[in-house]
């Protein structure tokens, strides 16, 4: 089943909005301006498509009973590695990868790509500390999948995959002129 969408705490709106719209391409589609629970308190939820018909959403708090410097890293923010909690995004094919990987080299960033064996995944953090990814699946997941992650999830002390291969591309510099 499909989601409709999923929402974020920010602090800094305006680098949350460059960031989705500019390196990850999706759309502004909503914005609702509405009062919270504590008077005076307000909140805006904004709303990006993903391409998909799929939203993504985050929260500009404006409300005397949150503390200002929350923190909205999902994972680092309760002590955990990066890696743990993070949103996935769907890129139908390599060819699609690739220009997400290229977009974001182009708007600075350095792009960590993870082949996983059945996927291929690219990663970057947003203005808010939380990791994204884009990943494409290589093969369709079989029996034999299911089967080895039964057998996984049900062992005591699983055997552990090899490490996955890792490359990382640098941003992209412009010529000087």
């Amino acid at each position: 089943m499909a989601f409709n969408h999923v929402a974020f705490a920010t602090r800094d709106l305006a680098a949350t909005h460059a960031f989705y719209t500019e390196v990850m391409g999706f759309r502004l589609a909503k914005v609702v301006a509405a009062p919270t629970d504590t008077p005076g308190g307000w909140a805006r939820h904004v709303f990006y498509d993903t391409g998909d018909g799929e939203l993504m959403a985050f929260w500009d708090l404006h409300d005397p009973s949150i503390p200002a410097d929350f923190p909205t890293a999902i994972s680092t923010g309760m002590g955990l590695p990066a890696w743990v909690n993070h949103v996935a995004f769907a890129a139908p094919s390599l060819e699609a990868l690739e220009e997400h990987r290229e977009r974001w080299r182009a708007n600075g960033h350095t792009v960590v790509e993870v082949d996983h064996g059945f996927c291929v995944s690219i990663y970057l953090t947003d203005p808010n500390g939380i990791l994204v990814e884009f990943c494409c699946n290589t093969r369709e997941l079989d029996a034999a999948d299911a089967a080895e992650a039964e057998a996984l999830l049900s062992a005591e002390t699983p055997p552990l995959s090899a490490v996955p291969d890792v490359r990382f591309f640098r941003p992209v510099v412009p010529a000087s002129s």
